[in-house]
């Protein structure tokens, strides 16, 4: 079963985030890095770039495939974790961690809501493994 931090809230698209006051940092779950397999290269956004909740951001390189990193909250880019550039592994060997992938400052922090717990995480990854 993959790890799922209580401290964090989730997205159906499988990224977590970690709130800090008015900003949020993103990356990718344990099960999502585990569905691609190694991380060869990680595609990030600028800093100071803007995005909707559920637009992509950037996008992540595996072996076996090429996907999307949604932005979970909308919000401004104030930080992106540049060691992905030297070190995309990183997202595999720790992806709550230092495989973190931006820092969103948030602009509407009512969308937290629709977030989910780590409960609900582990309760979607179990219906969408029975599908």
């Amino acid at each position: 079963m993959a790890n799922v931090p209580s401290d964090l809230k989730y997205t159906k698209d499988h990224e977590w985030v970690r709130v800090n006051g008015k900003t949020a940092v993103v990356g990718i779950t344990d099960h999502a890095q585990r569905q691609l397999g190694d991380v060869v290269y990680v595609e990030l956004p600028k800093v100071g770039d803007t995005f909707e909740a559920a637009e992509p951001f950037g996008s992540i390189e595996s072996v076996k495939a090429v996907s999307e990193a949604f932005a979970p909250l909308s919000g401004k880019v104030t930080k992106v974790n540049e060691e992905l550039n030297e070190s995309p592994e990183l997202i595999n060997d720790e992806p709550y961690g230092d495989g973190w992938i931006v820092e969103i400052e948030l602009s509407n922090s009512k969308q937290l809501d629709g977030l989910l717990s780590a409960s609900q995480y582990e309760e979607y990854l179990k219906e969408e493994s029975a599908e």
